[in-house]
């Protein structure tokens, strides 16, 4: 069975860099057009959507609230709210009403560049956050666009370069420049934080900075990818096993020489496709592979896609909708929708 990763669009606006990506929730399904947030050095956000002729088309840009690059931004679980962290050292919380996007929160703490924003998924009751300063900060949603820090999670040695929550509990993952993950989850006693495992090079972690991670639709697996040119897979061991121990996420495979140059950005479509974007202009994406289940689960290539984009792919997103579409950023300041198409043959 072949399959193409076909360019539906290319979106122009930015003016400098594009860092990340995301689709807005419950969007290009069922009708709702299809919604995308994008965010870029050039200190502004784009908000595209799918218009009825079939293109997007930048529908909002919000700007003059950051001062400085706009790293990362993800949209609360509602689709109400959209998160944007910046090297201006403060995450803005923007409320999307009707076509309008007014800031109603600018949080601030982190000593320096924000890199990274993440809602749990349950309810969007807590937002994390993470920056140069090694720190990675829980935010409670609180009525009234109040948002009270809960925790600061002091465990990495270096700049924290995502944050990102299981879809499935409140367990938060962070991933850093010291070539760690760090597993985090709340005492059942207090409101406080504290790390339960750590994935390093001893136990089959990476050997350089990890850029990226992301989650199975179960939250059963996760995926991670390097500056080390390799992608891995891990899985919740106790929750498959139906325990819970202290170091329950495990090392499945590892995914290397399909990209030559630094991996940025993972993410796993709802269908079980994994999709890497890197330094090599170049996307991968990775299907498990079901022949051998003797040795546990192992992922081959389903195509790589070279010159993606003119220079660095920093972030790849799946939509969650009714067609496989893929949405990639650039440091060449575009922002791209793919459509993984099956050939017929």
């Amino acid at each position: 069975m072949d399959f193409e990763l076909r360019e539906i669009q290319r979106l122009d606006g930015h003016t400098d860099r594009v860092w990340c990506v995301a689709w807005k929730p419950d969007t290009g399904i069922n009708g709702v057009p299809a919604v995308l947030a994008s965010c870029s050095g050039d200190k502004t956000v784009r908000i595209w959507e799918h218009n009825s002729i079939g293109s997007f088309q930048c529908q909002a840009v919000l700007e003059e609230i950051h001062t400085r690059t706009v790293r990362s931004c993800a949209w609360s679980p509602s689709g109400k709210y959209l998160a944007t962290a910046s090297f201006d050292a403060t995450t803005a919380i923007w409320e999307n009403v009707g076509v309008d996007f007014e800031c109603v929160s600018t949080l601030e703490g982190h000593d320096n560049e924000v890199k990274s924003v993440s809602w749990n998924a349950s309810l969007g009751t807590l937002l994390a956050t993470s920056g140069r300063d090694k720190s990675v900060w829980i935010w409670e949603v609180l009525p009234g666009n109040e948002f009270d820090c809960v925790s600061v999670l002091q465990g990495h040695t270096q700049d924290v370069k995502m944050v990102q929550w299981n879809p499935s509990m409140d367990t938060l993952f962070s991933c850093s420049y010291d070539n760690t993950i760090k597993v985090w989850v709340e005492d059942d006693d207090s409101d406080d934080w504290h790390c339960i495992q750590t994935l390093c090079e001893s136990n089959n972690g990476h050997t350089s900075t990890v850029w990226s991670l992301a989650f199975d639709a179960s939250g059963d697996k996760m995926v991670s990818c390097s500056d080390d040119l390799t992608v891995k897979i891990w899985t919740d061991v106790g929750r498959v096993q139906g325990s819970h121990n202290n170091a329950p996420w495990k090392h499945v495979c590892t995914l290397s020489g399909y990209h030559d140059r630094t991996i940025f950005s993972v993410h796993w479509s709802r269908e079980g496709i994994i999709a890497s974007g890197a330094a090599d202009d170049a996307i991968c994406l990775f299907v498990e592979n079901n022949d051998n289940e003797v040795d546990g689960p192992s992922f081959k290539l389903l195509l790589k896609k070279e010159k993606a984009h003119e220079i660095d792919v920093n972030s790849v997103q799946w939509n969650s909708g009714d067609k496989r579409l893929l949405a990639s950023a650039s440091d060449d300041g575009t922002v791209k929708i793919w459509e993984l198409v099956r050939l017929s043959g």
